[in-house]
């Protein structure tokens, strides 16, 4: 039987951690913009690299929208959404800052899609739309997917200020699952919060819940 959250998840802990991160971040992309030397070949790479951290930005903004409106008044369905809330919020920071980072290197920020395509973590069982708990497990799935996608995107960035802005987003992401393993916890759910030392595809399994 799950149980209402407990006051174990801190709201203030978590948007202090995601305000941190986002400071970090626009500290970072304003180093970017005064550093005039850059090659042309790099500008275009580091842009691109951006673009796809966007367009995962813009994935998980509207998941997060499209399955609030699924999400019931229950206590579990509450204890969810103010989660996703406060995950929801750093993912329009993240946004916000990576399109502005991709205009000041000249380029054109990637525009949000109307739709996105989560059936393959619905084939994988890796979370569903038919309940508060499913719900959060599938925002588990895209926030792991996310914090493992920043390693790699960060990797390939030419600009020092980007990689460790790259990065910032990455732990943002990491610690987006955690907080959701933690709500699931504080729900009486047996799981330990942080299942491994590493956040990379050979743990994946070790941090996604299934159906």
């Amino acid at each position: 039987m799950l149980e209402p959250l407990k006051s174990t998840v801190s709201r203030r802990g978590l948007l202090t951690a995601g305000a941190a991160a986002g400071l970090g971040l626009a500290l970072s992309v304003d180093q970017v913009i005064a550093m005039p030397n850059s090659k042309k070949s790099d500008i275009n790479n580091d842009i691109k690299v951006l673009n796809n951290g966007l367009y995962y930005e813009h994935q998980a903004i509207w998941a997060y929208q499209f399955a609030a409106g699924k999400l019931s008044n229950s206590d579990v369905g509450k204890a969810v959404l103010a989660v996703a809330s406060n995950n929801l919020r750093d993912h329009q920071a993240h946004r916000d800052t990576l399109a502005q980072a991709v205009r000041s290197l000249g380029g054109k920020p990637v525009a949000a899609e109307k739709n996105y395509d989560l059936s393959s973590y619905l084939k994988k069982g890796e979370g569903a739309l038919d309940s508060d708990v499913n719900i959060a497990k599938l925002a588990l799935a895209l926030e792991v997917d996310a914090a493992i996608a920043y390693t790699f995107e960060a990797a390939k960035l030419k600009t020092p200020a980007l990689i460790t802005a790259g990065a910032s987003i990455g732990t943002n992401e990491a610690a987006h699952a955690t907080a959701i393993r933690a709500a699931f916890k504080s729900l009486g759910v047996d799981l330990a919060i942080v299942p491994s030392s590493f956040f990379n595809t050979a743990t994946r399994s070790n941090w996604v819940l299934t159906v």
